[in-house]
């Protein structure tokens, strides 16, 4: 059984199919109104969202299905046995999204699931996200042969993005990461994805000075918020929270970065406005920003109708 895990068991072809499917429902919302016909997505947040949720939920109802929502802190997974509710989950549904905090729980999840499973997001891998930015680029570059440059954190999203480019083959992503999350990719994750010769590593301790001779360079800039949602206000975190806001404030994307470049700035929200990105360059790419956001509701429905399908 097909799941959606990463991109590492998906073919170039499969993930093209995708897209084009996407950009069809998209285009043509009638033509999917039924694709999904009584089918029952059961959606779990164990961390907190506001696009995973709308995105899905909005998405199985534009395809005619309904779906049935549950909090981790409010089911059973918190108690019970994980596979055994997992099994009774599966005889009620026909599809699981679930919005997970470990990559292991992740992957359990897939092991253990009877139906098609699709990882909303966790620590080391956001593939839904990335569909989105894709079909982005396709709206507004024709294609996916793109020069990126990535400026913040090693985490989750930049997993995804390397790994899709990697795997399309097409375009290149430069990526310029001081701060590294422990995310537990493979030991090699990142010298694969450099061998394939569509992702470039740049020195992590270039200043944004040295940068801007790239940044002049590059069709889009991409950054994501550097404290997770779930520790930016949590007191706990706070010395962290500080000491990352120090060592990250000089690779903010502002309009000084931008000064010598036409580049458009994608970022996967939620923002942390006046840390990551500037408050400027927000007003200036928020259209081409709330594409990337809504596209996960197309390219969450190509899934879904692709993993149901299979």
């Amino acid at each position: 059984m097909k799941h959606m895990i990463n991109f590492s068991n998906y073919s170039k072809e499969e993930l093209n199919a995708i897209l084009d499917l996407a950009y069809d429902m998209k285009s043509n919302p009638d033509k999917y109104s039924e694709a999904l016909k009584g089918k029952k997505l059961y959606t779990l947040f164990e961390k907190t969202s506001t696009r995973t949720f709308l995105s899905f939920t909005t998405g199985i109802t534009e395809l005619g299905g309904t779906y049935y929502n549950q909090v981790w802190e409010d089911s059973n997974f918190v108690l019970g046995d994980l596979v055994s509710e997992l099994k009774y989950v599966c005889r009620n549904v026909d599809i699981i999204m679930a919005r997970l905090i470990k990559n292991d729980t992740v992957n359990q999840f897939a092991k253990y699931s009877t139906v098609p499973f699709i990882n909303g997001c966790d620590s080391t891998y956001h593939p839904c996200q990335i569909l989105a930015d894709a079909l982005a680029l396709k709206e507004h570059f024709g294609g996916l042969n793109v020069k990126m440059l990535y400026i913040g954190a090693k985490n989750n999203v930049f997993n995804s993005l390397i790994e899709f480019f990697a795997k399309m083959q097409e375009g290149t992503i430069y990526g310029l990461t001081p701060l590294v999350n422990e995310t537990g990719v493979d030991a090699d994750f990142y010298e694969r994805a450099k061998a394939s010769g569509y992702y470039v590593e740049l020195d992590p301790s270039m200043s944004m000075e040295e940068a801007k001779k790239y940044v002049s360079d590059m069709d889009v800039l991409y950054t994501d918020t550097w404290v997770d949602m779930e520790f930016f206000n949590n007191p706990a975190y706070q010395q962290k929270k500080e000491e990352t806001l120090a060592k990250m404030m000089p690779y903010q994307i502002n309009k000084e970065l931008l000064s010598e470049s036409k580049a458009k700035v994608m970022h996967d929200m939620p923002m942390h406005i006046g840390y990551e990105i500037s408050q400027e360059v927000v007003d200036d790419n928020l259209e081409f920003i709330l594409d990337q956001a809504e596209n996960r509701r197309h390219a969450e429905k190509a899934v879904m109708v692709t993993l149901l399908n299979s």
